[in-house]
């Protein structure tokens, strides 16, 4: 790095094979407008969702295509929905346990898990480490970094529970996948939408995605704001 430039300083964004996976991509596409920079670990699991959920494959040889495939389509699967430019995104291999993300020297803002599966939960509140994506946020925690661990499951169990509350005493935000209705969602995307608005306010990034409560009852029927 040349004297004066700035350093690049990306929010991680952890993708595990939970269904959801056009949360994690109105994330992301929110992280990219906002200006911020992103490094993206997909987990294997959740390349198997993110094909029975969107008809794509996610390649690391190709992965550019295959993610600007995926962020550009709307949570109702159609595509060319969003035009994105994924320049400001650095991608990194699951298995890459070498990868930038797995030192806590590593500059980062912090990490976002979106979706996340019970597997993913449980193995980063046991510190199993078994993928760059475990290894990520053990390291962000013990970094005292932000932790935004957004959970998608349903019905959850007690070891669930408890590896939730693991999580909490450890620093981490534990964000339930749980879309609200009082901002006025209108389609499935803005469902969506509130879920990934809620991932960002726990991460402190500034975002428009959705209507907030203004104290006044009767805001989620006006349509015409």
């Amino acid at each position: 790095m040349n004297a004066g430039e700035k350093q690049r300083t990306p929010w991680i964004v952890g993708v595990s094979g939970a269904s959801g996976t056009p949360y994690a991509a109105a994330v992301l596409r929110a992280l990219l407008e906002a200006g911020e920079s992103v490094d993206l670990v997909v987990s294997r699991a959740s390349r198997l969702t993110l094909l029975d959920e969107t008809g794509i494959s996610f390649r690391d040889a190709h992965w550019r295509d295959d993610l600007r495939a995926w962020l550009s389509r709307g949570a109702d699967g159609k595509p060319g929905t969003f035009t994105v430019d994924v320049g400001a995104v650095r991608h990194w291999s699951a298995g890459d346990l070498a990868a930038g993300p797995s030192s806590g020297s590593y500059p980062a803002k912090g990490m976002l898990i979106v979706p996340a599966s019970t597997a993913s939960v449980a193995g980063v509140a046991l510190g199993l480490s078994k993928d760059l994506l475990q290894r990520a946020a053990s390291v962000t925690l013990k970094e005292g970094r932000t932790l935004v661990v957004a959970v998608r499951e349903t019905p959850l169990n007690g070891q669930t529970l408890r590896h939730m509350v693991t999580l909490d005493d450890a620093g981490a935000t534990v964000v339930p996948a749980s879309p609200a209705f009082y901002a006025g969602a209108t389609h499935i995307q803005d469902l969506v939408d509130f879920v990934a608005g809620r991932v960002l306010d726990a991460a402190g990034v500034p975002h428009r995605l959705y209507r907030r409560w203004q104290g006044e009852l009767g805001g989620g029927s006006d349509r015409s704001g």
